[in-house]
């Protein structure tokens, strides 16, 4: 079960590293994130295959507050995350505590796409992120060469 004031803090953070050291100090951070830290969910995700991927994403979003969001498969090698309302951009921007807090940083989305793509170098998959600013598709696809 997530907190939304979580969310305040994350996009904290990623204020105190771009003012600190810059946008690629943030980008840097992101990526170590999904080449070290979640190694374990990479594994995860080659070992189930995208029935894991879908999985793991409906029970994670399920879990987030606010959010709306359907996860699918359109084919046996794909997995389609269709963010309608992002659960973290939603509560930065609507929660009573919005007002108190810095505006959405304006790297916040980036995150989802440079964690992912990092987390799945060396597997099978490839990640895509198109839209943004609490509205966007991701998609977990079978990279060339690679089987279901």
């Amino acid at each position: 079960m997530a907190h939304g004031d979580f969310y305040f803090t994350i996009n904290a953070t990623f204020y105190h590293f771009t003012e600190r050291w810059g946008g690629q100090a943030l980008i840097d951070y992101w990526q170590a994130l999904g080449r070290e830290y979640l190694q374990p969910l990479a594994r995860q995700f080659e070992e189930g295959g995208p029935a894991e991927i879908a999985r793991y994403w409906s029970a994670y979003f399920a879990g987030e507050p606010g959010g709306e969001v359907v996860v699918s498969q359109p084919d046996a090698g794909t997995v389609l995350i269709d963010v309608r309302a992002c659960p973290a951009i939603r509560w930065l921007k609507e929660s009573p505590a919005a007002a108190l807090h810095p505006p959405v940083h304006p790297m916040y989305c980036q995150h989802c796409l440079y964690i992912n793509q990092a987390m799945l170098e060396g597997t099978r998959y490839c990640f895509e992120l198109q839209g943004g600013a609490g509205r966007c598709q991701q998609v977990f696809r079978l990279s060339s060469g690679g089987t279901p």
